[in-house]
């Protein structure tokens, strides 16, 4: 075991990333709520980049979203099927355009608030 593979393992530990299991933590508990709290859900999957992790993206029917990291793509995968919800590679399928509408809305909203 060399220095900078010893440096890599203690790093990963402190970077409050969810555990391959995918099925606890505060992440996947916050999604599983949010899933089971609001009706026709849909999971978008975004893949990991050079500066964010592998997210999934949850939409509500009305186009209100909550995104969390997760492990990889077949942990997304494995936790949309173990809730009962469709799964979408955004790379496939783009972003809804309820989620867009959602957003906008909400940006009204702050505007006229503030």
């Amino acid at each position: 075991m060399g220095l900078f593979s010893r440096w890599r393992r203690r790093g990963a530990a402190t970077t409050g990333r969810p555990s391959r299991s995918g099925g606890s933590g505060p992440d996947s508990a916050h999604l599983e709520a949010f899933a089971r709290s609001r009706t026709g859900v849909e999971a978008y999957v975004e893949p990991a980049t050079n500066v964010t992790p592998t997210t999934l993206l949850l939409i509500a029917q009305d186009g209100e979203w909550t995104r969390r990291r997760v492990p990889d793509p077949a942990t997304a995968g494995a936790f949309a099927r173990r809730v009962g919800i469709p799964v979408y590679d955004v790379n496939l399928t783009g972003y809804p355009q309820k989620m867009r509408d959602w957003t906008a809305r909400r940006r009204q909203e702050e505007r006229g608030a503030g």
